[in-house]
C-alpha cells in the first residue's frame, strides 16, 4: 500500500510542476537543512510567493505533499481521498500557486536522493554540511558524499549550485559540480561569508539578557549588517549566509535580505535561547545531533563571554545512526567539554558514557561529570544545583527526547508547546 501510495503522490506532483513550473530549490547536508529551509523561505518571500516544507517532509511521501500543498493524513483513507482530490483539482483547475518551492531533501540511505530527484529537477541546489549522520545506513563516508552530491545532478540546465566551503567533505567533492556555484562559509575564500560575529542582549553583557547574534554578511564589495534573534551560534549564521547566497543571485538586494533574516523565526530546537528557572538561560538545541553539531554547539558555549555569566551546564544525550564512527564520536565530544573552562558534563543514554571516558581522559574532575538513568534524575539534580546566570546546553538526537529536560526547567513550562520540539499529541 506504501508503494502504491508513493507512486499516486508522485505521479501527481510532477504534473503539478509541468503545469505550474514554479523555481524549485532544493537543500540536502547532513546538518543546517532546516533552518537554511526556513532563512532560504524568508529572503525569497521579499519578491515571491513562497511555499515551504513543513514539519519533516523531507522524504518520498513528504517532498511531494510539500508540491502538492497538503498535510499528512496518516493513515486516514479519508484523508488521503482528499489530498488527491485536492491534488486533482490543482491539475485540472487553474489555481493559485506559490512561484518559488523551497524544499528539503532527506537522505538516510543509498538510492533517496535518487528517489527524490525522479519527482523534480531543481533551480537551485544547496547543500549545507556533510557530516556524519545517517552514516550507519552506508558503508563509508565517500559513499554518503556521493549520495548528497547527486543533488547538483538533479539541476537543470543553467541551474545554480550553492554549498557550505567550511565542510571538509564538501570542499573536497567541489570538483565533481559542473554548474555555476556559489560558495558560502566563515572564511575569506567563500564567495558569501561572515565577519564580526558577536552576541547581543538586551543590556550589555547581561547573560541573563542575551537577545541573539549580530554579523556582518560579506559578498563581492557588499557588507549587509544582520540581526539573528532569539538564536545564538555558527549554524544559524551558516542558514542565513545559504539564504543571502540564494537571495543576492536571485537580484534581492542586500538591504531586503538584511530586513528579511532580521524577522526569521529559526526552527524550535536549534540552538534558540530560552529563559530557565532560577534565572538561567538555556540553550534549546534539541531537535536533533550529529558530531559537527554538537561541536558547534559546544563551540557557542565557549564563545558567550560575559560578566555575570555562571556555570556552563552541557547536558547530552545520545548520538544516534553513526555506524562505526559511534565511539570515536562520544569520546571527541567528552574530549572538548572536558577542555572547557567551568563546565559542568551531565549525559544519558546507551553511548553517552562515552562522553565520559572522553572528559576524564584529558582531567576533568569527577565531581563535575555525572551519568544518569532517566530525564527525570537530571532534572531533579538540575532543579537542585543550576544557580542564577548559569548557562545550560541540552542537545542529544532526536531518540533521545531531550526536550523533556528543557521543559522541565524552562522559566515558562507553559509555553513549551510553542517553543518547544515534539509537543504535538503524537509525541507525548
Amino acid at each position: 500500500m506504501k508503494k502504491l501510495l508513493q507512486l499516486i503522490l508522485k505521479v501527481l506532483a510532477k504534473i503539478i510542476i509541468v503545469k505550474y513550473k514554479p523555481l524549485v530549490i532544493g537543500i540536502t547536508g547532513s546538518i543546517g537543512k532546516t533552518s537554511a529551509k526556513e532563512a532560504i523561505a524568508s529572503v525569497m518571500s521579499v519578491n515571491y510567493s513562497v511555499r515551504s516544507a513543513q514539519k519533516n517532509y523531507n522524504n518520498e511521501i513528504g517532498l511531494p505533499l510539500v508540491i502538492v500543498g497538503a498535510d499528512s493524513p496518516g493513515k486516514s483513507i479519508g484523508g488521503w481521498f482528499k489530498v488527491f482530490s485536492h491534488s486533482l483539482c490543482l491539475i485540472i483547475l487553474k489555481k493559485k500557486y506559490p512561484k518559488v518551492l523551497v524544499l528539503e531533501m532527506g537522505i538516510d540511505r543509498p538510492g533517496d536522493m535518487d528517489y527524490l530527484l525522479s519527482i523534480i529537477k531543481l533551480d537551485v541546489a544547496v547543500l549545507t554540511y556533510i557530516g556524519s549522520s545517517h552514516l550507519v545506513n552506508f558503508k563509508n563516508k565517500k559513499k554518503l558524499v556521493e549520495e548528497k552530491m547527486k543533488i547538483f545532478k538533479g539541476l537543470k540546465k543553467g541551474g545554480l549550485a550553492i554549498a557550505n566551503i567550511d565542510s571538509d567533505l564538501v570542499k573536497q567533492s567541489i570538483g565533481l559540480i559542473k554548474n555555476h556555484l556559489i560558495t558560502y562559509g566563515l572564511t575569506g575564500i567563500a564567495d558569501v561569508s561572515a565577519g564580526e560575529i558577536n552576541y547581543s542582549s538586551v543590556k550589555a553583557g547581561d547573560i541573563n539578557n542575551l537577545a541573539g547574534i549580530n554579523f556582518k554578511i560579506l559578498y563581492q564589495d557588499a557588507i549587509i549588517p544582520v540581526h539573528l534573534p532569539d538564536v545564538v551560534g555558527v549554524p544559524a549564521v551558516y542558514a542565513a549566509l545559504a539564504a543571502a547566497a540564494v537571495g543576492l543571485s536571485k537580484d534581492i538586494d542586500g538591504i531586503a535580505v538584511s530586513e528579511a533574516l532580521n524577522k526569521i523565526e529559526f526552527p524550535k530546537g536549534r540552538t534558540k535561547l530560552i529563559s530557565g528557572i532560577k534565572d538561567t538561560v538555556i540553550i534549546d538545541d534539541t531537535y536533533n545531533a550529529a558530531p559537527q553539531s554538537v561541536q558547534a554547539a559546544l563551540d557557542i558555549i565557549n564563545e558567550i563571554r560575559m560578566a555575570n555569566i555562571g556555570r556552563k551546564w552541557i547536558v547530552l544525550g545520545d548520538m544516534l545512526e553513526l555506524g562505526e564512527e559511534t565511539e570515536k564520536s562520544h569520546l571527541d565530544i567528552g574530549i572538548k567539554v572536558g577542555k572547557m573552562p567551568r563546565a559542568r558534563l551531565i549525559y544519558l543514554g546507551e553511548n553517552a558514557h562515552y562522553y565520559g571516558i572522553g572528559a576524564r581522559k584529558v582531567g576533568m574532575a569527577e565531581d563535575r561529570i555525572q551519568s544518569f538513568n532517566n530525564h527525570e534524575e537530571i532534572i531533579d539534580y538540575l532543579k537542585e544545583n543550576i544557580e542564577p546566570g548559569d548557562l545550560i546546553l541540552v542537545k542529544g538526537s532526536q531518540g533521545a527526547r531531550m526536550e523533556k529536560i528543557v521543559k522541565a526547567i524552562m522559566q515558562n513550562s507553559q509555553a513549551a508547546k510553542h517553543l518547544l520540539v515534539r509537543q504535538s499529541d503524537d509525541w507525548l
